[in-house]
């Protein structure tokens, strides 16, 4: 069996390579670092056998040569078996020492290299480390055991040198690194960059002289850049609109990544907290699989969910099965699922609600209509909007309860990044709902974002301020609105 030493990358879930994403999809065993990201992890099979071999300050419970033991004896055995380690697992991670390993254990393993963090970081703070008229190079080095004369580091050859500094694993002994760079003699007036978190949504960026960095407090994890280039300040991921913002995202297990990623590209750190499970419904989806049946007996089939499509669609064999019937979507990711499914929607409203759904429909001519027989699968705990507006309209309206949702179980540890949430996300009545029986009387977050009016008037009813309501009812436009209150923060 091989086993695959896999770069993880800086921290920014975003910056994993496509051979890791792949590798962890089919992992059955990943052997992992403390700092990997939970949304890294988040792409591994619920069945893979997780392994903490993390190192903190103070623990040394687990030695390197224990995790040199593991990874020979997991490879003797059946799976897929990943060593997920932070960056790149040759600079500076030990990988060299894990791969020689398995080697002498005569174990087969391949090597998948990461995005170092020594390369990231002053890149996503504004800093290239290399730019012609200012440093025509840069040089690695470990700031860990900088107070230790046998690390074998020759701090006087790197005072000497003419280009930049990387410091690594820096936050502990910043103070050992200048006073040795001092001490070899390097000008006390050399600019440095300090990053903590980098490519984090906390990443926090400073820019302070070689003489003055010893005072610093610095948090790990930390990368520190000595050299001229550290003057320079452009785009930084700072700048990005959600920088440094945690978001609650409570929409079900399976259906977060779409927003999460959003709320990534805009900076902010998504929390998954699924409030929420979409179960089948009370008759246990009977109604559905014989509605299923006659569908080509319809002029219409409406469906306002995403997850509505998805339970239609496992009762059909073929989207033929659709027939001659036409199909109205609430939404654009109502539209988007039907698509993956071979069926393009022929109706979606310009505004994604009930109630422009059945304007929509009013607005058509009779020969668009057809005879009005229409099939309606939605939720079971539905507003009777879409029906009533329908049957108002002339139409024959069958209603089929497609799925219900049911407040989900907390999963260990969730709470915890929820607490300290700086906004928190509704997409439904049923997610709110599913938030606030899961909290306990705990409080909000300080801001709430919700995908539309019907999430909104729930809050209200709930008695939650509501801070921005999407104005286009989607997940982009949650991110939006959140990004509204956000500018406006920044304002002076």
């Amino acid at each position: 069996m091989t086993v695959y030493l896999v770069g993880a990358g800086p921290g920014d879930p975003g910056l994993l390579t496509v051979r890791g994403a792949e590798l962890l999809a089919a992992a059955d065993v990943v052997v992992h670092d403390r700092l990997v990201d939970p949304r890294v992890l988040a792409a591994v099979p619920g069945t893979a056998r997780l392994i903490d071999v993390g190192k903190r300050a103070g623990d040394s419970a687990v030695s390197q040569e224990e995790v040199n033991d593991l990874l020979v004896e997991l490879g003797g055995g059946p799976g897929v078996v990943v060593r997920l380690k932070g960056g790149d697992p040759y600079v500076l991670g030990r990988g060299g020492e894990e791969a020689a390993a398995l080697e002498a254990g005569g174990v087969d393993y391949e090597v998948v290299p990461g995005v170092t963090a020594a390369l990231a970081v002053p890149a996503l703070a504004g800093v290239p480390l290399t730019m012609r008229g200012v440093s025509s190079g840069f040089t690695v080095l470990t700031a860990h055991d900088a107070g230790a004369p046998s690390v074998g580091v020759d701090w006087e050859l790197a005072a000497r040198l003419p280009w930049s500094l990387v410091l690594l694993m820096a936050a502990s002994s910043s103070a050992e690194v200048a006073g040795r760079l001092l001490g070899a003699g390097r000008d006390p007036a050399t600019p440095v960059l300090v990053v903590e978190s980098g490519t984090l949504p906390a990443q926090r960026a400073r820019r302070t002289s070689l003489s003055d960095l010893a005072t610093m407090q610095i948090r790990s994890p930390a990368t520190i850049v000595v050299g001229e280039v550290a003057r320079l300040g452009l785009w930084s991921r700072e700048e990005l609109p959600l920088s440094g913002w945690r978001v609650v995202v409570t929409r079900p297990a399976g259906q977060e990544g779409g927003l999460a990623d959003l709320l990534s590209a805009a900076g902010a750190m998504p929390l998954l907290l699924p409030t929420v499970e979409v179960v089948a419904p009370p008759d246990g989806g009977a109604a559905l699989r014989e509605a299923a049946g006659r569908l080509g007996t319809f002029d219409w089939l409406v469906l306002t969910s995403a997850n509505g499509v998805e339970r239609l669609f496992r009762e059909l064999r073929d989207a033929r099965a659709v027939g001659s019937a036409k199909v109205a979507a609430i939404g654009p990711a109502t539209a988007e699922t039907l698509r993956r499914h071979g069926v393009v929607a022929d109706l979606v409203p310009e505004r994604f609600v009930g109630e422009a759904l059945v304007g929509a429909f009013a607005a058509l001519g009779p020969a668009a209509r057809g005879n009005g027989r229409v099939l309606l699968a939605r939720a079971a705990e539905a507003r009777d909007v879409v029906p009533t507006g329908l049957a108002a309209l002339g139409y024959e309206v069958e209603v089929v309860e497609a799925y219900a949702t049911r407040t989900a179980e907390l999963v260990a540890g969730a709470w915890d990044g929820a607490r300290d949430a700086d906004a928190v996300t509704f997409t439904s009545p049923s997610t709110l709902a599913g938030y606030l029986e899961l909290a306990g009387g705990q409080p909000v977050p300080g801001v709430v974002v919700t995908i539309g009016p019907v999430t909104t008037a729930a809050a209200r009813r709930s008695g939650i301020r509501v801070d921005a309501e999407a104005s286009e009812h989607t997940a982009a436009g949650l991110v939006a609105a959140l990004a509204g209150i956000a500018a406006a923060r920044r304002r002076p």
